[in-house]
């Protein structure tokens, strides 16, 4: 999985990202200290794992992986090349969803760059900073499906969609809304790869006060509540500086320093609850002696499917799933006790595949 991070400069943005990657891209009191596009690779906490590690005495535990995309603080006017431009916003076309920062906390010593701290003002320079990016892609397939248009009728009814959407974005909406029936449409639509077509987290940003309480008494993040609300997004709160504390200490001593603050989960792991909710993702596992390893997909594969992810091989010759829940595997303690109480099952090609599904798959090419 891979998300992109977006917002105004001086929103958090950099610190969250480093305090979750622990990449260290710079992070400064100034706009437009992240000049490159900052990339890291993050782990998804699975406590499923560790006790099947042990179960099986494996030699290697493999977790899921979420790769983050920082880029530059974007500022109203940043496609008509205000700040840095939108050039970055090409870095975060092939994520799979965009975490959207937004300041929620007043704090003198941080400017803000358009002075004060208003929520939803800020999602909207964004968002208008991604429409821009999106039209040019457009006019750009616009002037290329023109030409083909004159003697080709394929294209010729692509152009029509083409016009259609650009239309739409230019009264402000954002591609997500745009909604067709027609599946060739909905292919084109899906190669455009638009940022305002993906679908949004937003991480509503403030002081570790305000953390304790999940923003209830916050009008900024209530108000980024509502809007999500509205547009179908996930929201979670976060402290970007708390996160920095937390990314400093061994695995032991989070634990203690989340309790302490009354606090069940760290932000990484709201982020990753909140992104798997929002792309409808789950993840399945295999266990052995050689590797204990989870496997991302998406909500509602089916097993010949849900093996391919492993090797394309697994797919195409797809005998069969030796299935057990992990539930199921802890509650008898072993596999053979499992096996006894009928609860290690065999399914075929139609199986939908199911979070936490402990899976040996049977193939033949």
């Amino acid at each position: 999985m891979k998300l992109g991070i977006v917002g105004l400069p001086n929103v958090g943005k950099s610190t969250l990202f480093n305090s979750l990657t622990k990449a260290g891209a710079e992070s400064a009191n100034y706009p437009f200290c992240t000049i490159d596009p900052n990339v890291g690779v993050v782990t998804v906490p699975d406590k499923r794992l560790d006790v099947l590690g042990e179960m099986y005495h494996t030699k290697k535990i493999v977790p899921a992986a979420i790769e983050f995309v920082d880029i530059a603080g974007l500022v109203k006017g940043a496609s008509k090349g205000e700040g840095l431009g939108n050039q970055f916003l090409a870095n975060i076309r092939e994520v799979d969803a965009i975490v959207h920062v937004v300041r929620c906390f007043e704090d003198s010593n941080i400017v803000h760059v358009d002075g004060s701290i208003d929520p939803l003002r800020d999602i909207e320079t964004i968002n208008l900073e991604l429409i821009f990016s999106d039209l040019e892609i457009l006019e750009r397939r616009i002037a290329k499906t023109t030409k083909l248009s004159r003697n080709d009728k394929t294209a010729a009814k692509e152009l029509e969609l083409l016009k259609h959407l650009k239309a739409h974005l230019e009264e402000n909406q954002l591609a997500k809304s745009f909604t067709t029936e027609d599946e060739d449409e909905q292919a084109w639509m899906a190669d455009y790869n638009l940022l305002t077509a993906k679908p949004v987290i937003f991480a509503a940003n403030v002081t570790e006060d305000d953390l304790a309480d999940d923003g209830v008494n916050n009008d900024g993040v209530q108000a980024v509540r509502d809007y999500a609300e509205r547009e179908n997004c996930e929201v979670f709160v976060v402290c970007a500086q708390i996160e920095q504390e937390i990314a400093e200490l061994e695995d032991d001593e989070k634990k203690m320093f989340l309790e302490d603050l009354g606090l069940e989960e760290s932000g990484l792991e709201k982020l990753i609850k909140a992104s798997y909710h929002l792309l409808g993702l789950i993840s399945y596992l295999t266990a052995g002696e050689p590797e204990v390893r989870a496997w991302t997909i998406k909500r509602g594969t089916k097993a010949p499917q849900a093996a391919g992810k492993i090797h394309s091989d697994f797919e195409r010759g797809f005998i069969r799933a030796e299935i057990v829940s992990y539930d199921d595997l802890m509650a008898c303690k072993t596999h053979a006790a499992a096996k006894e109480k009928g609860l290690v099952r065999l399914e075929g090609k139609e199986y939908i595949v199911q979070d936490g599904d402990i899976i040996l798959f049977r193939f033949n090419v």
